[in-house]
């Protein structure tokens, strides 16, 4: 029997133990020691972030911008309902209001179109997510902020080297999300990055970062005296997770190509699936696909579980993807009922295929001919 084709499996270039055991050797492992500040010189010289700042993941960066927008109890903050809880919790912790944002029918991104009509006058942010590392109509998202005094924090969980016509996802709104998870492109294990493309928030952010004290500027020589200077948390890194992402930041292009020519292969063999009115990834022209996921939408959650269960038994693991923030047990009875169909169809009928570097030409061929052969049955 075939071996087992698992959803993702993490990336190990091989030097990622040899950089842990240097930053061992250095006896600097907690934050912000060699490693921590190669990543940060890369993604502010290369990326053209104004400040980056590694952070333990992504969650915890949505919820340094949280913080630093200092979002109070009864403001709203304008969140996609097809993401994952991270992006709609950073802010409730800090007593917001979340109003969210149906998904497009093009694809799961926030419908920026409908955006305006979600604006009230306690609104202070809003907050869209790159699914799949395929940008959101930025265009009309920075616009439509623009016009009402909102801050734009970019999730850009999904987004690492994606673009939003030439400019890189997480250089377009003030603030930005990276996430270093072991499902993503480039990993730590768990992980993040804020980026700070404002840089009227980058003080504070150190200071955030270091649980509310002086403590970055202190060791720079900056400031006389270590303190607690405001709220914060332990939001920073050690140094080996710093470590195993340096590799992985060094190897950056060769996975994005072996990423991108899977996400191709996937998409070439099952094109004809849309003859059935099956739905696969769409790139608007502003968009660039960095073969972070490929998904297929099925035609009703009962296909979709079909699919799912056909492939298991096939030694395939693909999953689902997100449940619907507004239908959540936490969230249901605050949003109030209004529906947002595409959000939800999404829920029902996304699927993921397995996708990662190791993924074999062999293994490709027999994940495309297990969904081939169920939708030839049906």
């Amino acid at each position: 029997m075939d071996a087992p084709i698992p959803f993702n499996k993490p990336y190990f270039s091989g030097n990622e133990t040899r950089y842990i055991e240097q930053a061992v050797r250095s006896g600097k492992i907690s934050g912000d020691g060699q490693f921590t500040r190669r990543a940060h010189a890369y993604f502010e010289q290369e990326w053209g972030f104004a400040k980056a700042l590694l952070t333990t993941s992504c969650t915890d960066a949505l919820e340094m911008a949280a913080l630093l927008l200092d979002i109070q109890l009864g403001d709203e903050v304008i969140v996609p309902a097809f993401t994952f809880v991270s992006t709609a919790n950073a802010f409730v912790l800090r007593g917001a209001t979340i109003v969210f944002a149906d998904s497009t029918a093009l694809n799961p991104n926030l419908d920026a179109g409908a955006l305006e009509s979600l604006i009230t006058p306690r609104t202070r942010a809003v907050v869209p997510v790159h699914y799949a590392g395929i940008a959101c109509d930025m265009g009309t998202v920075l616009a439509t902020a623009a016009r009402h005094g909102l801050a734009v924090v970019e999730d850009a969980a999904h987004a690492i080297d994606s673009f939003y016509s030439g400019q890189r996802l997480g250089t377009l709104g003030a603030l930005a999300a990276f996430s270093f998870h072991e499902t993503k492109n480039i990993i730590a294990g768990e992980g993040g990055l804020l980026a700070i493309n404002d840089l009227q928030f980058a003080r504070r952010a150190e200071i955030i970062r270091e649980k509310g004290t002086t403590r970055s500027a202190f060791f720079r020589g900056e400031a006389t005296e270590y303190n607690w200077v405001d709220v914060g948390s332990s939001f920073l890194p050690s140094e080996l997770t710093a470590a195993y992402l340096w590799a992985q930041i060094e190897n950056l292009a060769g996975i994005q190509r072996q990423r991108t020519a899977l996400w191709a292969n996937y998409y070439a063999a099952l094109a004809p699936l849309g003859a059935l009115g099956v739905g696969l990834p769409v790139l608007p022209d502003y968009a660039t696909n960095n073969g972070h996921l490929f998904y297929l939408v099925c035609r009703s959650r009962a296909e979709r579980d079909a699919l799912i269960a056909h492939l298991g038994q096939l030694g395939i693991l693909a999953v689902f993807h997100y449940l619907a923030l507004h239908r959540s047990p936490y969230y249901a009875a605050r949003h109030g009922g209004r529906p947002l169909p595409w959000a939800e169809h999404y829920t029902d009928c996304l699927v993921r295929l397995p996708l990662f570097y190791e993924l074999s030409a062999d293994g490709q061929a027999r994940v495309i001919a297990g969904v081939l052969d169920f939708y030839h049955r049906r």
